[in-house]
């Protein structure tokens, strides 16, 4: 077993260890000399790190999602944990242990997909049981869907994470069914099995997690209606308009058009699915975030781009942690280099009208 982990790195200290590579970026000094701008994570979490020094040496050595061996010094930058690197070597994958790497769910693969095996099994219309099973059924299907994450980074990302979600949304669907009248249980149960289905190719996740080439140009709502219409062939009498519902709740699930959905939920199941399978990203992406913060002071996280806020540190702030001012959202345009000033702001130029408003509104 590898060691340190990310997560047990001190501040003001010097290690040498093993990190599989998130992200590479070669960025420039002011002297205009490169330098690395590095995400190094394993299985407890990522760290920040740069390389400033002998960067010629290394630059074309590694690649992302490769193993490197580094040696360096965290310290504290921006209120987070940051390494400088001071050496750095690729490392072959036969030298690592791929299970001290990548984050798998918490519960067991096995339990999970025989909770799944379960779910439907119970389900009573025998059309929509024909074709979960038909989808689960495919050995390839199947394999990809037991280990897949269920996003690149929001919510769920890593080995397990869809299937994961998937009996999570399952439990909130028996909640909430049967508090709404004329909801269709079965029905809303195959939504959630299959709403994400398409992740299983949109996403390659054998090192970090990322987009396939099949899922930048098409995207899991795509991705899904071919894996169903490949097996709805082989179900001839599967009635056309339970199909028809089927498939609204794979391109309606995102809820807005703004959000990638083709169209928004039209009938109760519909919009049930997209509130739940929201809900429950989004709880999860709040907790993962707080968990992964590394802000050393204060009770707040960094910015969390993906719900446009920072997440208070509960515990933290119940047990009379320190009050200090809330993290700023990141600025739009790109960031200064090291030792680089931001640039000033421009004063915003109104025109004539706009002066004359203002002039009346005071």
């Amino acid at each position: 077993m590898k060691s340190p982990f990310v997560n047990e790195l001190q501040v003001n200290s010097d290690v040498t260890a093993l990190f599989l590579v998130q992200s590479k970026d070669v960025r420039q000094k002011k002297s205009g000399d490169p330098y690395l701008s590095l995400t190094l994570g394993d299985r407890s979490g990522e760290i920040d790190a740069k390389m400033w020094d002998n960067v010629e040496e290394v630059l074309d050595g590694f690649e992302r999602d490769d193993f490197v061996r580094v040696r360096g010094r965290v310290q504290i930058f921006q209120n987070k944990p940051q390494m400088t690197i001071h050496r750095l070597q690729k490392v072959d994958d036969a030298e690592v242990d791929l299970g001290d790497f990548f984050p798998v769910s918490q519960r067991g693969l096995d339990e999970m997909w025989a909770e799944l095996m379960a779910l439907i099994e119970g389900i009573g219309n025998p059309h929509l049981k024909a074709l979960l099973s038909a989808m689960m059924g495919d050995a390839e299907i199947g394999r990809r869907f037991r280990i897949a994450p269920a996003a690149k980074s929001i919510h769920h990302a890593w080995l397990g994470g869809l299937i994961e979600h998937v009996l999570s949304l399952a439990q909130l669907a028996r909640m909430t069914a049967g508090h709404y009248r004329d909801v269709d249980l079965d029905l809303l149960l195959t939504g959630v099995v299959l709403h994400d289905i398409g992740k299983i190719h949109e996403l390659t996740y054998e090192r970090s997690v990322s987009y396939s080439s099949e899922g930048q140009l098409l995207g899991h709502i795509i991705i899904a209606l071919r894996l169903i219409d490949e097996k709805l062939r082989g179900l001839p009498e599967f009635p056309p308009r339970l199909r028809t519902l089927v498939e609204h709740m794979i391109v309606s699930h995102h809820g807005e058009l703004a959000y990638g959905s083709p169209k928004t939920p039209m009938f109760l199941e519909a919009l049930l699915l997209h509130h739940l399978d929201n809900l429950d990203s989004k709880m999860e992406a709040m907790r993962q975030h707080e968990r992964k913060d590394k802000s050393v002071l204060g009770v707040w996280t960094g910015f969390l781009p993906s719900m446009d806020r920072p997440v208070l540190k509960k515990e933290k702030y119940l047990s009379g942690g320190e009050d200090v001012p809330l993290p700023a959202p990141p600025a739009t345009g790109p960031a200064p280099a090291a030792g680089e000033a931001a640039a000033p702001q421009k004063k915003e130029v109104l025109s004539p009208f706009a002066q004359k408003l203002n002039r009346a509104l005071v």
